[in-house]
């Protein structure tokens, strides 16, 4: 049967492995070498046995395909691996009382699974507009004061994926409300460019240029007796 990894943390019975036997000095990364040659990762865990368990060690392991976890639960029970005693390990099954909240993704993880099975150069991204939003949309509550509103601001995003490959092209639309505090406001911002090489900026791609600008904001203290003019040269540089 086909299982379907969604690009959530991974949930529900079935993905998670209980490794037991740890013997002390075992590592994580030990852990993860061993056992994501069955399929990709979401998280490794070692923790100290609780104390009515005994002096030792045990780990949790967490994949996201629940068919990964099964073959390395077969291929890796009773088995030494990176230790002289042999581990055991089995899936957890353990029923919870109330259904789990599904969490997103962070983008880190969701580049992993992407590169995992599309492939390094499976898949592309690109923002098609980033704007702000927050004059445009009605009030529910009109006794909101105007102060008020300024510490809230609200962008739209828009972003497509491609997968060249299959000639498949997606876009998405997410909305994401920032709270600001009116006190920590001073409008500077300084744009570093740092680049490894000699090149002149002029000669590089927008693509080139991803990865190579810093945006720093400074506050007035940080700033002192700096006057504005000398702030646009630094930013120019």
């Amino acid at each position: 049967m086909v299982e379907i990894v969604e690009f959530r943390v991974p949930a529900g019975n079935g993905r998670t492995l209980l490794v037991l036997g740890l013997e002390t000095g075992a590592s994580e990364h030990a852990l993860y070498l061993a056992f994501s040659t069955f399929g990709p990762l979401y998280s490794v865990g070692v923790h100290q046995n609780a104390p009515v368990a005994g002096p030792g060690y045990y780990a949790l392991v967490k994949f996201y395909s629940a068919r990964d976890a099964c073959k390395a639960q077969c291929a890796c029970n009773q088995q030494s691996l990176f230790q002289k005693s042999p581990l055991k390990v089995y899936i957890c099954t353990r029923q919870r009382p109330f259904p789990q909240q599904v969490l997103a993704l962070n983008s880190y993880k969701c580049r992993e699974l992407a590169n995992h099975y599309l492939g390094f150069n499976g898949w592309s991204s690109r923002i098609i507009t980033l704007q702000n939003i927050s004059g445009f949309e009605e009030e529910e509550n009109e006794e909101v004061t105007t102060s008020s509103r300024k510490q809230h601001s609200k962008y739209l995003c828009v972003q497509e994926l491609t997968f060249p490959l299959y000639g498949v092209r997606t876009r998405g639309v997410g909305v994401a409300e920032l709270h600001i505090d009116p006190n920590q406001e001073n409008g500077k911002v300084a744009v570093e460019y740092s680049s490894p090489q000699e090149d002149p900026i002029d000669c590089l791609t927008e693509e080139e240029l991803k990865g190579l600008l810093q945006v720093t904001e400074l506050s007035l203290s940080q700033l002192g007796p700096i006057e504005e003019e000398e702030i646009s040269d630094l930013t120019m540089q």
